[in-house]
């Protein structure tokens, strides 16, 4: 449209109510993007309408279709926000968010070996499914999302924190979970040294 402002007559979404008036429409703000991905970053910028309410953890895309999350927001005054209106964003801090590395400790009974498993961020993993490796399979046992830990159900990639399992050493996966009621002991799963031949 191109204008400021519409006039006309409107309805109220929630009550319902029609008047008549002008509506000043919510300008565009640039703003600075501080884009990473792994070892690289690279300065670029994106638009936010001046009504918007930006938070860490947002996603969004950017003007070329990269799919990124917002880890940081610096304001006008140069300090680290967890949430900030538009007009008040001088840079935002982001990351790549189209593959994520979502990180697994898997233990075979004797050590444990961090591994690195890549997945899109609507990806979902599943307390009972079995992973496939290069040399052995492993069944996720509980995973570690952002707010809790979970022994039973669904988590998608983009919420988790790190997933849990067990190699497979001819087992069925049943034999292998343990009753969510049981205390989980993260500390048995401090990752070792991982030999990548293993």
């Amino acid at each position: 449209m191109g204008r400021s402002s519409v006039s006309g007559t409107f309805q109220c979404g929630e009550c319902g109510r029609v008047f008549t008036g002008t509506i000043r429409l919510p300008r565009k703000i640039e703003v600075k993007v501080m884009f990473s991905d792994q070892d690289v970053t690279e300065v670029t910028r994106t638009v936010l309408m001046e009504d918007e309410i930006v938070q860490v953890g947002d996603e969004f895309d950017l003007d070329d279709g990269r799919h990124v999350q917002i880890t940081y927001i610096d304001n006008a005054e140069g300090k680290r926000r967890k949430s900030c209106p538009a007009p008040e964003v001088k840079a935002l801090w982001v990351k790549s968010f189209d593959i994520l590395h979502v990180k697994a400790s898997i233990n075979d009974y004797k050590r444990t070996y961090p591994m690195y498993l890549e997945a899109e961020p609507d990806d979902e993993f599943t307390i009972g499914m079995i992973m496939n490796f290069d040399t052995w399979d492993a069944v996720i046992h509980a995973i570690k999302t952002k707010t809790k830990l979970m022994r039973r159900g669904t988590a998608e990639a983009r919420d988790i924190v790190r997933i849990y399992g067990k190699k497979l050493n001819g087992q069925r996966p049943e034999e292998i979970l343990v009753d969510e009621d049981e205390p989980f002991d993260e500390s048995l799963y401090d990752d070792g040294t991982m030999d990548l031949d293993e």
